[in-house]
């Protein structure tokens, strides 16, 4: 597989998926969904793979979130089509009859967040941060942020972060059930490789039936969470307080809200 934004290798019946855009924090712009897509297509049929990592490159970030560069002068229909790419992309890998891991090795802001909330493990390395900031630039989190985190939390510690754009540490996320477990950063990705090995152990069949099996639990609730989500995020994007978030964000300075 060749891609612009991606590179992927396997080695013992895993892969790794590591989205490469170290100069913008691996931030997930429309055409590195889109690459995640067909990685992920591709990987289904891969009878030689049976355990997924997805990671950042570099040391800074997994990804700190979507492309606010891009995002800023988003329309309404514009922004829709965005947000549907994201929650196509995450719900494929939420479903993916294989076990996907979340390998944090930085920031996992917004999106970033979003995408590991997607995957079946969290591991993080110690000085990973984790957040859904999107408060903070006038819109909510449209990834699916709003349904998979009370679900990983609890509905009152995701408020909190939700309503607030909090970042916490990786030692408060293992606290409140974010995270799997940390590991240092140095032999990181090894030692995520080596808890992997174990599934790489188990029957496939079991593995895809028990995700299969929880995925229903948490699914009981239907689509229409995700479709208020998606509605209410381009809601969003119709507001004055959007546009002056984004711009306080790409200027560096406190946004100015007015309620409009």
């Amino acid at each position: 597989m060749s891609f612009n934004y991606l590179q992927v290798t396997t080695e013992e019946k895993m892969a790794v998926i590591t989205i490469n855009r170290p100069k913008v924090l691996n931030a997930l712009k429309y055409e590195v969904l889109l690459e995640l897509q067909e990685a992920f297509n591709s990987l289904r049929e891969d009878n030689e793979v049976k355990v997924v990592i997805i990671t950042g490159s570099g040391e800074k970030a997994f990804v700190a979130g979507a492309d606010i560069g891009v995002m800023a002068n988003l329309g309404p229909l514009e922004a829709q089509k965005y947000i549907r790419a994201g929650h196509e992309t995450f719900d494929l890998i939420a479903a993916f009859p294989k076990p996907v891991i979340a390998a944090v090795n930085g920031f996992a802001l917004g999106g970033g967040l979003e995408l590991a909330l997607a995957c079946d493990y969290i591991f993080a390395v110690e000085e990973a941060k984790f957040g859904l900031p999107e408060i903070t630039l006038g819109i909510i989190p449209g990834w699916g942020g709003t349904q998979r985190l009370p679900q990983a939390v609890g509905i009152g510690r995701a408020r909190e972060l939700v309503y607030t754009g909090k970042v916490i540490d990786a030692q408060e996320a293992e606290k409140i059930g974010l995270v799997n477990r940390l590991f240092p950063a140095d032999g990181f990705l090894t030692a995520v490789q080596a808890e992997a090995k174990t599934l790489v152990q188990r029957s496939l069949v079991a593995l895809n039936m028990a995700k299969t099996a929880i995925n229903a639990h948490l699914d009981a609730g239907g689509p229409a969470g995700k479709t208020v989500e998606i509605q209410s995020v381009c809601i969003c994007f119709a507001s004055n307080d959007q546009k002056e978030g984004m711009a306080a964000f790409q200027e560096k300075r406190k946004p100015k809200f007015t309620d409009s």
